[in-house]
């Protein structure tokens, strides 16, 4: 009868244990998290591949006759923008939220962004500093010629609404696109542009969008942190240079442009991006009305 009874006992605490090693194996299974798909595309003008990080918002797969919006990103990869302003735009984008609609979001992941969002150098001091600059046309053409047509034949967008962030150097190139090829996006969101870049060349040009005949419907958000003075250049202080921006496309003549510009104060270079996105998102799509 003992015997019999040290038996069972070591049965169902044989039983216990494999029950236990079980639920354990069961606890530490995982699955991946994903946020989104890579997309290589291979650049003619620019010689090389370029990375895609490009998040689709839910609906996407709910219904499979609707375009939507897309959010071209600079600084896109996955260690630089792209999942905070996924974050951002998931967000908003949440049914008891409602700010603004759901929308593609392109990450454009650097190779040389000192190369890519910059003209060429016209001091020996930016040449010394970043020997690489110069290609901001060749990128441009890029975005006009392959990204944008790439993205439309791949996905389902509605190329009518077409936003673009850029911060630091990426805001240089952003505000270089809105004076040079303003056609290419109706939202610009512009975060502490570099705009000292050539002495503040592109603050001494007068774009066709400050003109009364240009008539595309074109929204801009320009935000600056407590900067200073640029890396280079002491004449340039980011702040002001920025406010020089808002200016002088707020008094320009075209009536189907919109400007605001967006002062943060607590922020700096290095930690401006997340707010004033976010800040732009809220002005860019204004509250519904009830």
């Amino acid at each position: 009868m003992k015997k019999a009874l040290l038996f069972f006992i070591l049965l169902c605490s044989t039983t216990l244990l494999t029950a236990q090693k079980k639920n354990t194996k069961s606890t530490l299974e995982t699955r991946p998290f994903v946020l989104g798909e890579i997309r290589e595309i291979n650049s003619k003008i620019l010689l090389e591949k370029r990375s895609l990080n490009i998040y689709l918002p839910p609906g996407y797969k709910e219904n499979n006759t609707q375009k939507f919006p897309v959010i071209y990103l600079l600084d896109g990869s996955a260690d630089e923008d792209f999942i905070n302003i996924v974050g951002l735009v998931h967000y908003n984008t949440f049914p008891w939220i409602d700010r603004m609609p759901q929308s593609i979001v392109v990450g454009i992941a650097n190779v040389d962004r000192k190369r890519d969002f910059t003209s060429p150098a016209t001091s020996e001091l930016l040449k010394q500093h970043l020997p690489t600059a110069g290609g901001s046309e060749k990128f441009i053409s890029f975005i006009e010629k392959e990204l944008q047509p790439f993205i439309n034949e791949n996905y389902r967008t509605d190329s009518g609404n077409k936003t673009i962030i850029g911060q630091s150097l990426g805001g240089l190139l952003a505000t270089e696109i809105l004076f040079k090829k303003p056609q290419l996006f109706n939202k610009y969101i512009i975060v502490s542009p570099s705009l000292w870049w050539n002495d503040g060349e592109l603050l001494k040009l007068n774009p066709s969008l400050l003109n009364e005949d240009f008539t595309l419907k074109t929204d801009i958000y320009i935000g600056v942190g407590k900067e200073g003075l640029s890396p280079v250049f002491d004449n340039h202080v980011m702040e002001i240079d920025a406010n020089i921006l808002y200016d002088k496309i707020k008094y320009g003549k075209s009536k189907s442009v919109k400007t605001h510009f967006d002062y943060l104060p607590e922020e700096d270079h290095a930690t401006v991006t997340n707010p004033a996105v976010f800040n732009a998102f809220r002005l860019l799509y204004p509250k519904k009305e009830n």
